[in-house]
């Protein structure tokens, strides 16, 4: 027994049994605090939504990224642009806690797909990269051509994306619904265009299949997604395709 629970039981008047099971009952509370936070925890079997199909983008790097870069690793995929100035700072603020997160594993993908590539080239996207200090191990910025991107997003993803431009009105039908945007164009007239995409996380598993959206706007997103990559880390590799 230690000195410690003999000098209040000493104080509180009681026996040396009396102090000895007070000892014992304090060692099993320890013991059961520790065995439940360090349990071993079963997985949360996670729906699988759709498999992201191909695709060829290019990083703020110059280097091209496929899907083939997303398998083996669990990524966070979003869709903004470097000029919104309403849900996309927030986004990527997000992104950047999940980064510097010391629990969230450093194999773990961040992605962030412009919807205003005529403007987001890659040196645009590298200097917005750099202001949240994104590593580009670990976060990568994408742009390409804008049909390929908006196709993708809708198609691909299940996310909301299209511009004032009418051939792209076409691909805006999703259960999601979009935040709208505007932007100014850099032309003569300095048209305004309206950019609309949804400010939705998606949560890809090793086999490129997304397991599960995330607000994007949400004061408890980096927690859920915390959560959300946990589950997805744990999931069997042999679950099937989507039905």
């Amino acid at each position: 027994m230690s000195s410690g629970v003999k000098r209040w039981a000493t104080r509180l008047g009681l026996s040396a049994n009396s102090s000895m099971w007070i000892g014992l009952a304090a060692l099993v509370s320890v013991g059961i605090v520790t065995w439940w936070w360090t349990r071993p925890v079963a997985a949360v079997h996670l729906p699988v939504y759709r498999t992201v199909p191909d695709f060829s983008l290019i990083d703020r790097s110059g280097k091209t990224i496929t899907r083939a870069d997303f398998l083996g690793r669990v990524s966070i995929v979003d869709f903004f642009y470097t000029r919104c100035t309403e849900a996309c700072p927030l986004q990527s603020a997000y992104l950047a806690r999940l980064q510097n997160d010391p629990t969230l594993d450093p194999s773990v993908l961040l992605v962030s797909i412009t919807v205003d590539p005529d403007y987001d080239t890659p040196a645009v996207l590298a200097s917005y990269a750099s202001q949240f200090g994104a590593d580009g191990r670990r976060w990568l910025f994408l742009t390409g051509p804008r049909e390929a991107i908006y196709r993708l997003a809708v198609e691909g993803f299940g996310l909301a994306a299209f511009s004032a431009r009418g051939s792209d009105r076409a691909l805006a039908q999703t259960g999601f619904g979009p935040r709208a945007a505007w932007a100014h164009e850099e032309t003569a007239d300095q048209r305004i265009i309206r950019l609309v995409h949804a400010s939705q996380f998606a949560v890809l598993d090793k086999a490129g299949r997304i397991r599960d959206y995330v607000d994007g706007t949400d004061p408890t997103t980096v927690d859920r997604l915390l959560s959300v990559v946990q589950q997805a880390l744990r999931q069997p590799s042999e679950l099937g395709p989507p039905s």
